[in-house]
This record gives C-alpha cells, structure tokens and sequence, in this order.
C-alpha cells in the first residue's frame, strides 16, 4: 500500500560549485525516495523488500534529486502495488529522458561550444575524475589554453576540483547525457 499521489518540486543543485556527494547509508538515500514510492505503514520489525531500492539507487548513483525523478517514473509506470523491479527497470528509460530534457539540457545549453568539447573529452577518457592535462590531450590543446575554460565550467557548476590539478563532474550521470548529446567524432574538431 503507497501514500498520496506524489508531489513532486523541480530543483537540482544550485549553479555554484558543490562539495562533492557525500556518500550515506542506503536508509539514508532510500528516505530521499518520494513519499509515494515508500510503504504508508512501517511495521517494527517487519520486512520490506529493498531490491528495487537497491536498483533505484544503483541507477541514481544515490544522488538525492535522481532518486526523486526515478521514484516517480517508477510509481508512474506501476501498474499495481508494490512497485516492482520491472517497473523500476521500465522507469528508468523515461527516468533518463526527463533529466535529459530538463535537468541536463538546462545545463548543456549554458555551454560554449569549447566547454561543450571540453565535457564530451572527459566522457571519452572514462570514468573520472580526470587529470587536466589528460583532458587538453584529449582536445589537441595546451593545458595552460584550457585554464579559463575550466574556471568557467567551475563556476557555472558543472565541474569541481576534488584535488589539484583533477576534474570531476558535480552531478552522476552528466558523463553519459555528454554520450548522447554529442554522439560520434565530430566534437573533436
């Protein structure tokens, strides 16, 4: 049995730079579950299945407004109650869609176009955080050329500095909109 329909409030992360996700327990990440999404009576003691949490979370990378946007579509596409792991599975595909039309593309659109090149790079190179000289290798540029546009996607928060001299996304799954949003070669040029 699930709660009230959900009520969701757009937001994300601010436009400044954030301090890096601090990992926290599964609860944690589970409470950042919309309302609707969560069993309406807890039972001391009794157990609820967390498998499609997990899946949720896993999805999410445990980032709280994702946990939000997948709880939705996945109560979006159940058919009955509980929501099941199919139905999470499902969600996931509209999940994506909508943070690629709004909350990703939001971001992309307030990009130059060497910023833009600059992100698609650090997709290309993997799993981040990721050395500034390797992502100016990736572009054929100096590193030093690179500085401004760096400080710029810094301060427009979408990239941090976890330490000197690396660069890491602020938010999961950007690396992957930056895939699908400037598929194929034509970046490097």
């Amino acid at each position: 049995m699930f709660c009230q329909a959900p009520n969701f409030r757009r937001h994300g992360p601010s436009t400044g730079t954030p301090p890096p996700i601090r990992r926290s327990s599964d609860d944690a990440k589970r409470s950042s579950l919309p309302r609707s999404s969560r069993p309406c009576t807890v039972q001391p003691n009794a157990h609820y299945p967390s498998y499609w949490w997990d899946q949720i979370i896993k999805e999410t990378r445990g980032y709280p407004y994702f946990l939000q946007e997948w709880g939705k579509h996945s109560w979006d596409v159940a058919t009955s109650s509980p929501i099941t792991l199919a139905d999470v599975n499902q969600a996931t595909t509209s999940a994506i869609a909508a943070l690629d039309e709004s909350f990703f593309r939001v971001r992309f659109d307030r990009l130059t176009p060497l910023e833009k090149r600059y992100l698609r790079a650090m997709y290309d190179i993997g799993a981040g955080p990721h050395r500034s000289g390797d992502i100016a290798e990736r572009l054929g540029r100096d590193v030093t050329s690179l500085g401004p546009t760096r400080s710029q996607l810094i301060v427009k928060g979408m990239i941090w500095s976890p330490s000197h001299g690396d660069t890491a996304f602020t938010v999961p799954l950007f690396d992957a909109f930056m895939k699908r949003i400037m598929p194929g070669d034509e970046w490097r040029q």
